[in-house]
């Protein structure tokens, strides 16, 4: 009786966790299973949105950095820029906990992961990361911080192409022009400019389970309020946390379409959501805790004067609005879903986000043990 008791005891955290009973779709997916190591592509499968059929490196190789080292020009075998720029798929890895200062920005090529999981990784103190022109790429697992405006000169793109670049902005993830990306489970703060921007005709984003914290421009999605090309753009934000010190643009929507989902926002210091240039926003089963100040409690914020700005196609549905936090949607009836059947997930009452959100940013994964 005394060895059935220990058995069960033992397996009980197992199969009662709040992790294996997440609703979290995307973490349900993979983090269940303790050989997450030896499976490290499976999580390809477990995008969710816009960004689902985001491959990164799924039919490539593993490339195993094991250098922090970085030249923009001649990349050595064994960093992080010699894999992101070969041509054929990989799925890299790191050996050991590293902290990258990159020279200049990293331009990725096609059909890459970067999967920080088992180890702490950090692109930090430099420029960051320029995603321009490719596709399906996966980032999950690291931390990005302190990012600064890369200088003018000469930075390879691949194995075969190096260019003249002009100096990058200080964002700590740029999505220029590219498609089926899928950013996951990082942390982000402290950067020159924004955080994560999706401009210039990218789409086919999703932005989940990453933790935002003390930064001004948040989050920008489409370019200007005069660039057409952003009319396609769909993003998909879910499942992440924005902490403290957040000022704005969580995000700010420029043409295309945005579906914020059971996201956690505490006390931003200007507004949570903005927009321009007739953007559509789709607000589900969000947590808002306004700040105290009486005059930020609005989520929301119109960055366009002009009364047809309420002709916007705003909506707030199952969102939780706390400390006085109120949504001003629009006047123009309900936002259609513009998810194909694969895309759609479930969205789960704001009430529930606090759970949902609970493992936001890179997680601590051990061998052979779930994560």
């Amino acid at each position: 009786m005394a060895s059935i008791f220990l058995t069960v005891s033992l397996l009980f955290p197992l199969f009662f966790s709040p992790l294996v009973h997440s609703q979290n779709p995307i973490d349900s997916c993979w983090r269940t299973n303790p050989d997450w190591e030896s499976n490290r592509r499976a999580l390809a499968v477990c995008a969710v949105g816009f960004g689902k059929y985001a491959a990164g490196g799924k039919d490539g190789s593993i490339y195993v950095v094991t250098s922090s080292k970085d030249d923009p020009e001649n990349p050595i075998p064994g960093t992080l820029r010699h894999a992101v720029i070969q041509s054929e798929p990989l799925w890299i890895t790191f050996s050991r906990d590293m902290s990258i200062v990159l020279k200049n920005e990293l331009i990725m090529n096609s059909n890459k992961t970067i999967d920080g999981r088992g180890a702490k990784v950090e692109i930090a103190n430099g420029p960051c990361i320029t995603i321009q022109h490719v596709s399906h790429v996966i980032i999950h697992g690291i931390s990005i911080h302190h990012c600064k405006p890369g200088k003018a000169g000469m930075v390879r793109s691949s194995p075969d192409h190096i260019g003249r670049r002009r100096g990058s902005d200080g964002d700590a993830i740029s999505v220029f022009n590219s498609s089926n990306v899928w950013i996951d489970h990082c942390f982000f703060s402290r950067s020159e400019d924004g955080l994560v921007d999706v401009v210039h005709g990218s789409t086919a984003v999703t932005i989940s389970n990453n933790y935002f914290t003390q930064h001004d421009k948040v989050m920008l999605l489409g370019h200007n309020d005069n660039s057409v090309v952003d009319e396609n753009m769909k993003v998909t934000i879910a499942f992440n946390y924005f902490g403290s010190g957040l000022i704005e643009r969580i995000p700010r929507v420029r043409r295309g379409y945005a579906h914020v989902a059971n996201n956690r926002y505490d006390k931003w210091e200007m507004y949570a959501i903005g927009g321009s240039a007739d953007p559509t926003i789709f607000s589900e089963g969000n947590y808002f805790v306004a700040p105290d100040d009486p005059s930020k409690k609005q989520v929301t914020k119109r960055l366009e004067s002009g009364s047809y700005r309420k002709s916007w196609k705003w909506t707030s549905s199952k969102d939780v609005l706390l400390n006085g936090a109120y949504f001003e949607p629009s006047s123009n009836g309900t936002v259609t879903s513009l998810y194909a059947r694969e895309e759609e997930f479930s969205v789960y009452d704001g009430s529930l986000v606090p759970n949902l959100t609970s493992s936001a940013g890179p997680l601590s994964c051990d061998s052979s043990r779930i994560c």
